[in-house]
Parts: structure tokens; C-alpha cells; sequence
């Protein structure tokens, strides 16, 4: 079946004016309290001009104890609202619908860890060197607490929906996978116990924001690795959480081992999680987006045309080229511009604002010449 990618989708009640995302993308605008900058706006507007149909932030944390590092943007406190509210009329005013994405990084919070501090973890890990301390029952609940709060402020800001981060090893995927969940308790153990917090967040969430406010997960399905989580589990909680008030699923990796690996430096293309997103697809009933390596409208059409997926989303291509969606629409479509050379993952670490690291390269080589 030939589908238009370029028709409106809908999610839920929120139509979105074509099939392409912007996956989460932390693009190190935010201050050191997790304020929106003056550096943020420019990039949501651009990306919105571009016909992107739904764009998804950065990860932002919701507590201090759940912040991955420096440049992230918080949805913690009220404080937060106006400049979130900024990146929100940003979107808008370029013409997409824009979604919060919310995040606990759990034992990976490498700014806690910087800062002398022991991050919260599922479970205490023998093979993890570095401080951490279990979770208490209290600390899971104040956790919950935490994302119902930030999706809360997400409404308020204006955002047309939350997405839960739940792959790449951070909180969530932390309490899904036997790597990390070792616990005895209700929180832990078998697989129905493991997926109790995604379940516990996705319902506190819903009943909070209402019936028809939007709420996606970029859900780790699978994270290769031995007696790590399993494709079936990961279905299986699929299922579940669409129960408990899921709208959308982005498919990705558990670990964010394997994710990096999506992001080799000049991989030709593949859609590495297509596989993963068509078993997914064949077990809900709601949109599946699919991420990780696709660079061309061939590819992104094939996806959606054989259903393995509803929804195209993509990060690198659109940080070389924001107006990507507008030149296929036009019918300019040969592939991304974004040869996969990770020099903009290497600015970001070094903590400067998201920039394609190729057009840098080019534009100081210009300035050189002249």
C-alpha cells in the first residue's frame, strides 16, 4: 500500500501535519539550572519552518537527582514554564506540533556523579564501580511524583504532548531490564514487577494531564545483551502500556550501547530498529515511530508503505539539514545531506549549542579561502 508521507497523521486527537519527526534531540542550550536560553528559540522555529510535523525536545529532567549532565533543560519546578513556553511559541509559529520529552537518568546521572554526589539507582550493582544507592520505596514514589509534576508543566507550557524517555539505559529502562533491576521487591524480580514503574508513571501521568492530552514513550524494545531484556518482555509491556494510557511509541534500544552503535561514523544507511518497530506494530494499536539510521525518502517511504512503522523520525539529518522535509516535499529527493560524521555529538559533549559539525567544517574552510 503507497502512503503519503506527506498528509496530516494523527495521534490521539493532535493532527500533525505529516508523517516526519524530529526525534529527541538534546541540542545543550539550557543553563546551568536547566532554563531555556536565548539559544533555544532559533533552533525549534528553524526546525518548524522546515515542515517537520512534530518536533520532540531534548530530554529534560525532572528532578535535580535525575539530570544526565550540563546544557539539559529541567521541567523540575514551576520556574521552568516560561522558558519551555518559549521553545513552545517557537514550534508553533514554524507550523509543528511540539512534544516535551521527560526524563529520570537514574544511575547514569554523570552530573551527580561530577559533582561528588551518589545517583539514585534500581538496584546497588556490584560491576558499577563508581557511588550509587539503591531506591527506597519513598524514593520511587517521590520519583513518580516527579513525572506527573513535569508532564503538569508541560501542559501548562503549552506543549502539545510528554513523551517518556524510556531507552537508552536511563530510569525507566533501568527498572524494564534484568541488568539493572535486581530487586526483591514489588518494583523488581519477575518481568510483571519490573515494568510496575512504567505502569505506576504512565497512569498517575494520564489521570493528571486528562483524557486527551497526548502521551508517547521512546521505549527501549530489546537491548542485545545477554540476560538483558528480551524482544517478547518488551512486547509485552508494549501491550501494557497502551492499556495505562500510551498514544505513541518510538522504538529504539534499551541500551544505549547499541544505540551509539546506530550512529557509527559513515554507517551507510539502514534502519536499524525496523525489525523491532514491525513486532511492535503487529501487538498495539497505536502509532509506532521508528529512529535510527534512515537518511533517505526511499527508505522512509518503504517503512511506512510496508508497515513496519506509522511514523518517520530521524535526529542527525535534520541537525545538517533543517529544511529536509520541505526539499522532499518539493520533490528534491535525494537523500540527507548528513554523512553520519558525529562531529555534532562532539560539540555537544564539549558543551557547546547542537551544530552540524560537517557545516561548521565547511564554513571555517570558506572563511579561510576568502
Amino acid at each position: 500500500m503507497s502512503i503519503d508521507l506527506f498528509e496530516p497523521f494523527r495521534i490521539g486527537k493532535l493532527e500533525l501535519r505529516n508523517c516526519f519527526v524530529r526525534s529527541a534531540t538534546n541540542d545543550s542550550t539550557g543553563d546551568s539550572s536547566g532554563t531555556v536560553t536565548n539559544g533555544s528559540p532559533p533552533l525549534y522555529r528553524e526546525l518548524g519552518q522546515g515542515e517537520i510535523g512534530l518536533i520532540i525536545t531534548g530530554h529534560a529532567f525532572v528532578s535535580p537527582l535525575g539530570k544526565r549532565g550540563e546544557g539539559q533543560y529541567g521541567v523540575h519546578t514551576d520556574n521552568m514554564i516560561p522558558g519551555l513556553r518559549r521553545l513552545v511559541q517557537a514550534a508553533h509559529q514554524g507550523g509543528a506540533k511540539i512534544a516535551l520529552q521527560v526524563n529520570h537518568a537514574g544511575i547514569n546521572s554523570h552530573y551527580l556523579s561530577r559533582k561528588g554526589s551518589a545517583p539514585l539507582a534500581v538496584s546497588r550493582l556490584h560491576r558499577i564501580n563508581r557511588p550509587h544507592q539503591e531506591m527506597t520505596d519513598e524514593d520511587i514514589e517521590t520519583i513518580i511524583s516527579d513525572f506527573t509534576s513535569a508532564a503538569l508543566r508541560a501542559k501548562k507550557a503549552g506543549f502539545d504532548a510528554v513523551q517518556f524517555h524510556g531507552a537508552h539505559d536511563f530510569l525507566m529502562s533501568q527498572f524494564l531490564s534484568p541488568l539493572f533491576n535486581c530487586r526483591t521487591d514489588r518494583w523488581g524480580g519477575n518481568a510483571e514487577n519490573r515494568r510496575r514503574f512504567h505502569l505506576e508513571v504512565i497512569k498517575k501521568v494520564r489521570r493528571a494531564v486528562g483524557a486527551d492530552f497526548p502521551l508517547m514513550i521512546k521505549l527501549g524494545v530489546g537491548d542485545n545483551r545477554k540476560g538483558g531484556l528480551s524482544l517478547s518482555e518488551s512486547l509485552e509491556t508494549a501491550r501494557q502500556i497502551i492499556k495505562a494510557g500510551i498514544d505513541a511509541i518510538e522504538v529504539s534500544s534499551g541500551a544505549m550501547a547499541e544505540a551509539m552503535q546506530t550512529m557509527r561514523e559513515g554507517e551507510p544507511e539502514r534502519a536499524f530498529f525496523r525489525e523491532r518497530a514491525a513486532a511492535v506494530k503487529r501487538v498495539v494499536t497505536v502509532p509506532v515511530i521508528l529512529i535510527g539510521g534512515i537518511r533517505s525518502f526511499e527508505m522512509a517511504k518503504s517503512i511506512v508503505d510496508n508497515g513496519d512503522a506509522d511514523l518517520i523520525s530521524m535526529c542527525r539529518p535534520f541537525i545538517r539539514e533543517p529544511n529536509l522535509v520541505a526539499r522532499w516535499r518539493r520533490g528534491e529527493k535525494w537523500p540527507t545531506k548528513c554523512i553520519s560524521c558525529n562531529k555534532c555529538l562532539g560539540i555537544v559533549r564539549r558543551g557547546k549549542p547542537l551544530e552540524c559539525g560537517e557545516e561548521q567544517r565547511l564554513r571555517e574552510r570558506a572563511c579561510a579561502s576568502t
